[in-house]
């Protein structure tokens, strides 16, 4: 079939195949603006842009100083989102993050009420220490992450689209900590561990954060963009040799019989929402990558942070010194 000049139709797959090199090219502009501010965290760059363009949120781990602030507050001015900040501590109340009711007189002497909206009502919402705050007001936004709106006196407010969380925590170990819940970390996509940087990257960090001038990022995308971009994620085609590395991996993830002697040190794994978001993260790290489909590799790759906070040893394997990500580790090793 041609068309009315003579020349051929554009394909459906030629159209998705045109969007998705355009959107890779993007999101590749949008990586290196944030990584020419954030330097020495390639991997935890990568993996905060594969979870916004999962629709989903992260949870980076790491000790104070790394750039974990710095990276969101970088992404949200890069990716073109209103960015907000809200620093967890003790005393923080689920009306200091969601909002409250206040009540107004008018001029003629009638009374009502009116919501003024907490921080929560942001684009991409960075979470500092989360695990500082109680575990009321934790839980407050994490059932905004996960139902996208909130309800005060009986009414809903929805929240901003595209809606992502990054928050940070401070290791366990430190004092005046309140660790997550199994069924509150399972919301997170995946979580993040912020390592310290390399010597060269330490070097860098030196000069260009104590001169007279600083790098400043600039947008490279727009919100509309991001969600197109999402959109497509949810497009891209999966192999089934990926679906069953998928599959794989995580029922091995769990105590049973699929997981073998890997399986015994397991107390509780993984459920179907790991799967989904393996499915759709490794969708983004082949757009990432200018790729169409994902492939085994990329499942590989994510497994750790996909997985290792939605499980837990038992007692007898952390007392023999087993940790998850060696646990991990060893499952993929039965994929790849």
């Amino acid at each position: 079939m041609a068309a009315p000049s003579g020349e051929p139709l554009e394909t459906l797959e030629d159209m998705i195949v045109r969007a998705a090199e355009t959107t890779a090219a993007h999101v590749r502009s949008a990586k290196a603006a944030i990584g020419g501010v954030i330097f020495g965290q390639e991997q935890v760059l990568e993996r905060a842009l594969i979870t916004v363009l999962s629709g989903g949120h992260a949870l980076l781990v790491g000790v104070p100083g790394l750039a974990k602030t710095k990276l969101v507050e970088t992404m949200g001015i890069v990716l073109g989102l209103d960015a907000r900040r809200i620093q967890f501590t003790p005393d923080l109340m689920p009306s200091d993050i969601l909002g409250t009711e206040v009540l107004e007189e008018s001029a003629g002497g009638r009374r009502n009420f009116r919501f003024i909206s907490g921080p929560v009502f942001a684009q991409l919402l960075m979470a500092d220490e989360i695990n500082r705050a109680s575990p009321r007001t934790q839980s407050a936004l994490l059932q905004a992450m996960q139902e996208q709106h909130v309800t005060v006196a009986g009414v809903r407010h929805d929240l901003p689209k595209p809606f992502h969380v990054l928050a940070t925590q401070n290791p366990l170990e430190q004092e005046g900590t309140y660790p997550l819940p199994e069924a509150q970390l399972d919301r997170f996509l995946m979580q993040i561990d912020v390592d310290y940087p390399d010597r060269e990257a330490e070097r860098r960090i030196l000069f260009d954060t104590t001169g007279a001038e600083e790098n400043r990022p600039k947008a490279a995308m727009s919100a509309d963009d991001l969600i197109s971009a999402q959109r497509l994620v949810r497009r891209l085609p999966v192999g089934e040799s990926v679906v069953e590395a998928i599959l794989s991996l995580v029922r091995s993830a769990r105590p049973g019989p699929e997981g073998g002697d890997a399986a015994k040190l397991i107390a509780w794994g993984p459920g179907p929402r790991a799967s989904q978001a393996l499915m759709l993260a490794v969708r983004a790290r082949a757009l990432l990558e200018g790729r169409l489909a994902p492939s085994v590799d990329d499942v590989v790759e994510l497994a750790g942070p996909v997985l290792k906070h939605r499980m837990a040893l038992t007692f007898a394997a952390r007392a023999d010194g087993e940790t998850v990500d060696g646990v991990v580790g060893r499952l993929k090793t039965r994929i790849g």
